[in-house]
């Protein structure tokens, strides 16, 4: 009895919470966002990761799910787009595959001139047998044996000899993945090149909602380009056989063997996507979270006390407690297979339309006090559960055991440093370049 008159207390104080916390959201978008428009910065306003967060807040008191005939991403078709802003809702969308199916297979084939890549499979036999053989290429143990420390050698070495002036884009956030890709992959290629190839085709694929033709021209020049690379390197090595442990030479050794799959074209295409999803998604994650962590003077400090002292998963705690506030994506998408349902009896209840896209908004789930504590307070002791970083489900990122390496070695030499900050003036924030993804980012510290 005692318990259930708690419960009740509790799922009160729970809704009166987060109506004060909406209205307060909207006081807050009505008043910055007004000066915004009145400056003529209103989508700057919108762009900024607490403009959202105050969105998504409101919307998740007042309208959680919605739906609207408006087609708003015109690079895959749909009929329509509907928003799920409660985590398990977010959650219940990117479980459920035979409902809400993932969308890139269409311009997956374009980049790849043929084939699908699995991160556009649905559930099936392709998926299984990519991923598999994928799996036996780019082993778990590997990141610990092999990634993560040549990650930590090389952010060592180049934070050492910057001497208290990095500009960390080119010198350390995007060298570290390209050197992965070099050393681990086995198909590193030109660094500048493969750099802009793979952001250019990063954006293709997630992030061109407007179809741009200019830009989708582009990249899928740059598509071909980075095929004929693969090709190249792949007749290469075969008429060039080395013994080191890369993906590409375990490709290889699994197509000896008869792998269904492990054509030099599957081969290839298996590769030409996890270069896509590696270089500028590492790059942009660690700028993304020390630019929050630099926001933050407390956090920072103990960041930097968990790097000095050595304490690799508390510091690890710190980025993405820091990416929970500044995500790399906002939303993860998929298109409804079919009419279907979303919160079934509860107020919330949404029918989504066959075609319609399907923003997960996994920044939103992040901070729904229904199920995360304390949403809006920065802490260090939140399980990993609570984070969708790298997507959900199925199709979370198939390098999120990689990326839960290299960022931490990535940011750790930077934030052991004494006084570190941001350089002066424009330069010590973000700047973005290709695609939008971070170009520089300066920062000093006491050497």
């Amino acid at each position: 009895m005692l318990n259930a008159i708690a419960n009740i207390f509790i799922v009160i104080v729970q809704r009166l919470t987060t109506l004060g916390e909406a209205l307060y959201s909207l006081l807050y978008l009505l008043v910055l966002g007004l000066k915004a428009l009145i400056s003529g910065q209103i989508n700057v306003f919108f762009l900024q990761p607490t403009t959202q967060r105050k969105v998504f807040a409101f919307l998740r008191a007042f309208w959680p799910n919605f739906a609207i005939s408006k087609v708003v991403m015109k690079c895959y078709e749909n009929t329509g787009t509907a928003v799920v802003t409660r985590r398990a809702d977010c959650i219940d969308v990117l479980n459920r595959n035979a409902d809400f199916e993932v969308v890139y297979g269409a311009r997956m084939r374009q980049l790849t001139a043929g084939d699908n890549f699995f991160l556009g499979m649905q559930p099936g036999w392709d998926y299984t047998r990519d991923t598999s053989a994928m799996r036996l290429a780019a082993r778990m143990t590997d990141v610990d044996e092999i990634v993560r420390p040549r990650a930590r050698e090389l952010a060592n070495r180049i934070v050492a000899d910057s001497r208290g002036k990095i500009d960390i884009v080119p010198a350390l956030t995007l060298e570290v993945p390209w050197d992965m890709t070099r050393t681990y992959f086995g198909c590193g290629g030109e660094r500048e090149k493969m750099q802009e190839w793979t952001t250019n085709l990063f954006w293709f694929l997630f992030l061109d909602l407007g179809a741009d033709p200019q830009g989708d021209a582009n990249a899928l020049g740059q598509a071909a380009e980075l095929r004929d690379y693969l090709d190249s390197q792949i007749a290469d090595r075969k008429s060039k056989p080395t013994d080191v442990p890369d993906i590409l030479n375990r490709c290889l050794a699994l197509q000896s063997a008869g792998t269904p799959g492990m054509s030099d074209l599957g081969i290839r295409n298996n590769l030409l996507g996890l270069l896509i999803g590696a270089i500028p998604t590492i790059s942009k994650a660690s700028c993304l979270a020390l630019d929050e962590l630099l926001n933050r003077p407390d956090a920072l400090a103990s960041a930097h006390k968990a790097a000095v002292s050595g304490n690799d998963t508390l510091l690890a705690q710190h980025i993405w407690e820091a990416l929970r506030f500044n995500p790399f994506n906002p939303v993860i998408y998929r298109r409804a297979v079919h009419d279907c349902v979303i919160a079934p009896s509860t107020l919330r209840r949404l029918k989504v339309r066959k075609g319609q896209l399907v923003f997960a908004a996994n920044f939103s789930a992040c901070f729904d006090r229904y199920d995360i504590a304390a949403p809006n307070e920065f802490r260090i002791d939140r399980p990993w559960d609570d984070y969708v970083i790298w997507g959900y489900g199925m199709h979370k990122c198939f390098g999120d055991g990689i990326n839960k390496a290299v960022i931490p070695a990535i940011l750790k030499p930077l934030l052991a440093q004494k006084n570190l900050r941001r350089a002066p003036g424009d330069t010590g924030h973000i700047q973005t370049g290709t695609a939008g993804f971070p170009s520089h980012f300066h920062l000093v510290f006491d050497a």
